[in-house]
């Protein structure tokens, strides 16, 4: 069995056209070629722990994946995430490899599925990007739009000074200009391509807000409890997309706009069939969508799969 570090990773990831082969993964599991269970969960006191594990039909492995957020972490001098995956043959599930990633693979396939997002929901013309939050999900959606939008234009809201400036100064590294807000209803009136990154459990966009043409990526709300955007966002919005429908009826702003009425499970569409072509993505550009991704396990089968079989 092969060990895979952190280290590896990284140094391998620049190598893989990752897009595509996550944007496979998400056709696949809409196609239902993907065999994905429930999520398993661990809700500490502290901290988070997700395990999610599943495999493609035909496919060379399986995979399980543990991910932990403990968003206390940074006043110790610590992550706030941690985890790894493990690999094991399909056809006789011998344990193949471990891909000691301590979060990071967890991280970037999910700045990758904000990137495919917007390339199939996001205005033709990104005027300016809007980020809620600050954190390494905050950084690593900049980093991956780039391969779909040329947009460089940010405006980032945070919860505190430090944190907006901090942020501001290292994505200005990477050339984009960068401004910062104390007020969350700013991004939603200035930006039309925005990206909710954090673990809030009380709505941080309000529809009062909310501007014609604009697609919100809804990342950061991966539990029953968390929640970004108000529901009334989803109600009014043209377009509800989940990355999986089936998770998104237990978490999720999709989950919260369900339980309080907002809408109805008839009006949500998959990714996975937008990516096929089976359902239309945006298709005018005043055209307000959402996309609410709450991470599936096919992200992990196809990242950890390609960085293996580069690595080994």
């Amino acid at each position: 069995m092969q060990t895979i570090t952190r280290d590896q990773i990284i140094a391998v990831l620049p190598q893989l056209d990752l897009l595509p082969i996550i944007e496979e993964g998400f056709r696949a599991y809409s196609a239902g070629d993907a065999v994905v269970p429930p999520v398993g969960e661990l809700l500490l006191d502290k901290g988070e722990v997700h395990i999610k594990y599943g495999y493609l039909k035909g496919g060379s492995y399986y995979v399980i994946k543990i991910a932990s957020g403990f968003f206390a972490n940074p006043k110790i001098g610590l992550p706030t995430g941690n985890g790894l995956m493990l690999l094991f043959n399909q056809d006789t599930g011998e344990p193949v490899s471990i891909l000691q990633d301590e979060g990071y693979l967890t991280d970037v396939r999910t700045a990758i599925a904000g990137a495919i997002a917007a390339k199939y929901l996001a205005p033709s013309e990104v005027e300016r990007i809007g980020i809620v939050g600050t954190g390494v999900q905050a950084r690593l959606q900049l980093e991956y739009l780039k391969s779909v939008t040329p947009c460089r234009k940010v405006l980032v809201w945070g919860r505190g000074s430090e944190q907006l400036a901090r942020y501001q100064q290292d994505m200005a590294s990477q050339g984009y200009s960068v401004e910062v807000t104390p007020d969350s209803g700013a991004v939603l009136q200035s930006c039309n391509l925005i990206v909710t990154t954090t673990p809030a459990r009380e709505p941080l966009l309000a529809s009062a807000n909310l501007q014609p043409g604009t697609q919100i990526t809804a990342m950061g709300s991966d539990t029953l409890q968390k929640q970004e955007l108000e529901p009334e966002i989803l109600q009014v919005a043209d377009l509800v997309v989940a990355d999986s429908i089936s998770q998104c009826l237990v978490r999720g702003e999709i989950h919260h706009a369900l339980d309080s009425g907002h809408i109805a499970q008839g009006d949500i569409i998959e990714l996975g069939n937008i990516i096929a072509g089976n359902s239309a993505g945006r298709t005018a550009p005043d055209q307000i969508t959402i996309a609410d991704l709450t991470g599936v396990a096919v992200q992990d089968i196809q990242i950890a799969t390609a960085v293996y079989e580069a690595l080994a």
